[in-house]
């Protein structure tokens, strides 16, 4: 049961980038984190914690405590997406091959959503550069097919069919692009880089929630946006289409959570939807990380309500981060 009636944000005050959080049949909020250096120097490839109320988290360390033997020299397992199908727990992620110069899909499974997670043996999918990233599977109820969402680096966010085994995509199944990087030059819109997807089927339309721009180092400027459609494969209309506004956001960064990003949405006991996701605090931006690869930025967990207005979702806390005392999870 919940223990608290209020929370402050962040929800976690350690490095957590690119939190996926889901509810497991123990009655647990499950979170996963992108990997990271803990105080004391211990590298985690993947990060769990979990929590009976989404407020107060207990750590659980290391979820992937075996590195994948075609990655095994990398210190780069990113952007962790775990469901669960019939006592199987299914973790994607992206990772660095040991060969080759550009990141990877990836599967791994477990029988507890705790782990360990044990990756299949072989990449779902290799590409050049950042192209190949943030994976989010997502089951739709209208066709029954199990669809993988991801990208981008600078390319489009994608979508394609998985096979029924989860672990392998669809034979003969398309690869559909679904929105491409937009506003290239303009230093105000988030939408010049796109990733982290994350898609939900609410009151009949499909939302697909992504976050663009830089997201971490002394110049971030990250936010998250959102896009809708009637069907799971698009196409998609986007915040700012449908607003004839650019700059439309759905959550961005204030005075006190800079660059806030690469979020999941989570469905509390009542039935309320949420917001988690990463965010800088300009008071500790940065921390002693595994490379200075994204600037030593130090992202913290934080949560805000989600509603749904005249078609479209928006945080309740007017689309920027809450940094004061606000009503918890039910």
């Amino acid at each position: 049961m919940p223990t608290s009636t209020t929370y402050t944000n962040p929800i976690w005050d350690f490095d957590f980038p690119d939190p996926t959080i889901i509810r497991a049949t123990d009655g647990y909020y499950y979170a996963y984190g992108t990997q990271t250096k803990r105080p004391g120097g211990l590298i985690v490839n993947l990060q769990v914690a979990r929590s009976l109320d989404l407020v107060h988290w207990e750590y659980l360390g290391e979820g992937l405590p075996e590195k994948p033997r075609w990655a095994q020299e990398t210190q780069k397992f990113w952007a962790p997406h775990v469901s669960e199908h019939e006592g199987t727990y299914y973790l994607y992620y992206s990772a660095k091959p040991d060969t080759g110069a550009g990141l990877c899909l990836a599967v791994a499974t477990a029988t507890s959503p705790a782990g360990p997670f044990v990756d299949v043996g072989a990449p779902l999918q290799r590409g050049p550069g950042f192209l190949e990233i943030d994976p989010m599977a997502f089951d739709d109820p209208a066709t029954g097919k199990r669809l993988l969402y991801w990208g981008s680096g600078f390319g489009p966010l994608r979508v394609r069919e998985l096979a029924d085994d989860r672990v392998s995509f669809a034979p003969g199944s398309p690869e559909v692009p679904l929105l491409h990087p937009a506003g290239a030059g303009d230093p105000r819109r988030y939408d010049q880089l796109l990733e982290g997807s994350w898609v939900v089927l609410r009151h009949g339309w499909y939302y697909l929630f992504y976050s663009g721009n830089n997201c971490c180092g002394p110049d971030a400027h990250y936010g998250v946006l959102v896009a809708r459609s009637r069907a799971a494969t698009g196409p998609f209309e986007t915040l700012a289409e449908a607003t004839g506004n650019p700059y439309a956001t759905l959550l961005e960064g204030n005075a006190h959570w800079r660059a806030p990003g690469h979020n999941c949405v989570v469905t509390d006991a009542a039935g309320q939807d949420w917001l988690a996701y990463h965010a800088i605090d300009p008071q500790q931006p940065t921390f002693d990380a595994i490379d200075d690869e994204q600037g030593y930025s130090r992202r913290v967990m934080l949560l805000d309500r989600l509603e749904y207005v005249d078609g479209w979702p928006r945080v309740v806390t007017g689309g920027t981060p809450s940094w004061q005392q606000q009503p918890a999870p039910q």
